[in-house]
């Protein structure tokens, strides 16, 4: 069997207006995330693929997301034997947050990593 190496990219090479799948529960989700992404839990992938397909049908690079990088590379794994352009960001939002790239939560408290 061969296996490609996973695409990745760093925090600050997604673009300011790039489509991010965020893969984290809900309760990470609603302590912070990335504005205007798409939530998707990991746990709901497969029953929601269709809400991804229907969002990337552009043919947009999907960046996916979630705590560290863990669960974002297996759906990312996932979405690339799809035939998508999907690329983990590294690190995932500790990076992010880390990074200073601007975080929001739905309820306009302060957005922090769960």
């Amino acid at each position: 069997m061969n296996f490609a190496p996973l695409p990745s990219v760093d925090v600050a090479a997604v673009p300011s207006d790039g489509f991010v799948l965020d893969v984290r529960e809900d309760n990470e989700w609603a302590a912070g995330h990335v504005e205007g992404a798409l939530h998707i839990p990991m746990s709901d992938f497969v029953a929601r693929f269709g809400e991804l397909t229907e969002a990337a049908d552009d043919g947009r690079r999907v960046h996916v997301m979630c705590r560290v990088g863990g669960r974002s590379a297996q759906v990312t794994q996932y979405l690339v034997q799809q035939g998508l352009d999907a690329v983990n960001i590294d690190g995932g939002m500790l990076a992010w947050d880390g990074g200073g790239r601007p975080m929001v939560t739905d309820s306009g408290d302060p957005a922090f990593v769960l």
